[in-house]
């Protein structure tokens, strides 16, 4: 059985990865902030032992030190899926809340994985398109983004805005695991997940809808009539269910064909108007609240986008994307769910 440490279990994406981790006989050790939280998984994971699932307190990811104690396990680690890292705009301080939860925290849990856990092989960190992305270029027609392209986006320009802040907290963070792996020459291998924008289901804990993560706010604010008269821009054309997102973290930690290697992990191109269709289609009762097939906004770009190279996901990792529909269709149905 392989013995797992993920960061972060309460998050979107890192539910969703735990859960595979356990369908795929994982025993799990997963870091939260609080025993609250902890003991949340513990409820909303019944029938699982206390071997296969427990979990620690780091409190914060961004001191230096924050995982020492939690890396130290027996029986030891195997395997660690860094998952933690901070994905929202609400900020007037990027390197606070942004550049150092996310640099600190992913230099530090390699640092303490090559001081107190020499028996892990190997590491995989959730890292993003927005380390990929040349934001500076707009749409760039015609241009293929791959795993060889990487953001490059400065530290003056980091702290400029929250927008900015969290490409380049992705961007430095992956870069610093890199640099870490050439030059401290670890016991273990890295591979980096590099997703665009994640939509799926929520099965994470939810305060109220209010801290939804900010990737699926946009299907709530569609469904719930935030958007009837105008369809807000897309933004970043591409998308990942996080089921497979999750799938792909967990493939890569148990494949030797997957060391060492960045995954630029996209399904392909959506746009708001798609998801307002969808909506529309498999929800008539919300029609009241929704835009009007054909309202302003939400569309693609009328001068063309950049395309995208996901074949080494479909290669090395084997993943069977999962349709739009099918995503938002999941995500709608999980967000009536919690209230909305």
């Amino acid at each position: 059985m392989t013995r797992t440490f993920l960061t972060g279990g309460t998050g979107f994406i890192a539910a969703h990865i735990l859960d595979k981790l356990l369908e795929a006989d994982h025993s799990v050790v997963t870091s939260v902030r609080s025993h609250e939280k902890g003991q949340w998984i513990l409820k909303n994971h019944p029938g699982v032992s206390k071997d296969k699932l427990s979990y620690a307190i780091v409190e914060d990811i961004a001191k230096e030190g924050a995982f020492d104690e939690a890396i130290k396990s027996d029986p030891p680690f195997d395997t660690v899926i860094h998952a933690s890292s901070p994905f929202h705009f609400n900020t007037n301080d990027s390197k606070k809340d942004l550049l150092d939860p996310a640099i600190i925290g992913t230099t530090g849990i390699l640092k303490a994985i090559k001081r107190s856990a020499p028996t892990v092989k190997r590491v995989v960190i959730t890292s993003s398109f927005a380390s990929i992305i040349d934001g500076s270029k707009g749409m760039r027609p015609g241009y293929v983004y791959s795993e060889k392209d990487w953001n490059p986006v400065t530290e003056d320009e980091a702290v400029q805005n929250a927008s900015l802040g969290y490409r380049a907290s992705k961007t430095f963070a992956e870069r610093a695991a890199w640099d870490f792996v050439e030059k401290e020459k670890p016991n273990f291998t890295l591979a980096t997940m590099c997703p665009p924008l994640v939509l799926g289901p929520i099965i994470h804990h939810l305060q109220s809808l209010d801290s939804l993560n900010t990737s699926n706010q946009r299907v709530y604010n569609i469904m719930s009539g935030k958007a009837k008269e105008e369809l807000p821009p897309t933004g970043t054309f591409l998308w990942i269910d996080v089921r497979d997102l999750a799938f792909a973290h967990v493939r890569a930690a148990s494949m030797e064909e997957a060391q060492n290697k960045r995954f630029f992990i996209t399904a392909g191109y959506f746009s708001n108007e798609e998801i307002a269709d969808i909506i529309r289609d498999n929800f008539p009762e919300r029609k009241e609240k929704l835009p009007a097939k054909g309202v302003k906004g939400g569309g693609y770009p009328e001068d063309g986008l950049y395309k995208y190279d996901n074949s080494r996901t479909k290669k090395v990792l084997g993943i069977e994307f999962k349709s739009l529909k099918e995503s938002i269709v999941d995500t709608v149905k999980s967000l009536e769910a919690a209230g909305a």
